[in-house]
């Protein structure tokens, strides 16, 4: 049974404990987890969930990732994935693949669950599970996976390395596979992240899809070709943050360069997706992203996010057909195969040498260092 409730990462709560918890994190160098508010830092969360109830560590008896605690639901047996240990929880070195020195100091080393690879096979169904579902006994579960690090597996899997993968949903994840060595900037959301395999992943993120969201504002207006060429000839930019509490600008208020459009009109919708463009090239920028990048998830039917994308990043662009790639790849840890479900085989774009989009990127990235 949970010892206690699951908490949104969301929750403001752990933003109480800062000093004390900063304290005893460790440094960026040992983890690749940069400081972030609210509960998004698992070791944050853990250590203000002790502190609210003076009895809940002794009532603990096992600390489990969120996918994990699904596996044990299903088999009884215990464990995290290095991929969710391995995205910003404080938790765990992603250069040595072990815990973190985080973990002694919370005093939860006897009740953390075992590391595994997001590949293992957890164990069989237990008969309770088996009898309720009629799937067979020795059903195999396997360990799970992180859900952006699930978008990225099918890429590992098949595609030679340097590349990138652009996971987008709530979250847009950048995250760099075989590119040169680089310093990244916690400061600016830049971290890295673990994939199923085991290995060390440089990342950079912001709540795009969020973003989204609030810009559209429910709205549906369809943006063409027409509209697009327009908006980059012209403008308006629209400037981060729309979430300023994450990404590489953190701390700014959007805002319009130019006339805000209308409500539900081509034009915001064409400036919204090449906002989006920006924001994901910058964080391609934090990982000294080289080759081709993959866009996996909702923004892959983005047209105008796509080919702003390419102009601002000068490399192809290749969309997945599928808005499922998070399933699929996690459906894929147990395949163990060299090829890409349908639906996530890659369509390329080729705007890259469009003298209109390059001169919107050139302008948008000389307006946001300013």
């Amino acid at each position: 049974d949970l010892a206690a409730p699951i908490l949104d990462y969301e929750h403001t709560g752990p933003d109480a404990l800062t000093e004390e918890y900063n304290a005893l994190r460790p440094s960026f160098q040992e983890t690749g987890s940069p400081r972030l508010s609210m509960g998004l830092n698992l070791g944050a969360q853990i250590h203000w969930q002790f502190s609210q109830d003076p009895s809940l560590r002794e009532r603990t008896a096992s600390i489990v990732t969120y996918p994990q605690y699904w596996g044990h639901r299903l088999t009884g047996l215990l464990a995290c994935d290095v991929s969710s240990l391995g995205c910003h929880t404080d938790l765990w070195n992603p250069f040595e693949a072990r815990f973190s020195s985080l973990v002694e100091r919370l005093g939860i080393a006897d009740s953390l669950a075992p590391a595994r690879k997001s590949t293992d096979v957890l164990g069989p169904l237990l008969p309770e599970i088996s009898a309720r579902t009629g799937l067979l006994a020795n059903t195999p579960v396997l360990c799970g996976i992180h859900d952006s690090n699930a978008s990225l597996l099918p890429y590992v899997m098949r595609s030679d390395p340097p590349f990138s993968v652009v996971s987008t949903g709530t979250w847009v994840i950048a995250m760099t596979v075989g590119g040169p060595k680089v310093a990244l900037d916690p400061s600016r959301d830049a971290l890295v992240n673990v994939n199923a395999l085991g290995a060390p992943v440089p990342s950079a993120r912001f709540m795009g899809g969020r973003e989204y969201e609030i810009i559209r504002a429910g709205q549906s207006a369809v943006c063409d070709a027409a509209a697009r060429r327009r908006v980059a000839q012209n403008g308006p930019f629209l400037m981060p943050a729309v979430m300023p509490e994450s990404g590489p600008f953190q701390g700014r208020l959007h805002r319009w360069i130019g006339p805000e459009p209308g409500q539900d009109t081509p034009e915001r919708a064409a400036a919204l997706g090449f906002y989006l463009a920006m924001r994901t090239a910058d964080c391609l920028s934090l990982t000294d992203h080289r080759g081709p990048i993959f866009v996996e998830g909702p923004f892959a039917a983005n047209t105008g996010y796509c080919e702003m994308l390419c102009a601002a990043t000068n490399w192809p662009v290749l969309a997945a057909e599928s808005e499922t790639g998070t399933s699929q790849g996690a459906a894929m840890l147990s395949l163990h195969r060299n090829k890409l479900p349908k639906g996530l085989e890659p369509a390329s774009f080729t705007h890259t040498d469009d003298p209109m989009y390059r001169a919107y990127a050139g302008r948008w990235q000389r307006a946001v260092a300013g």
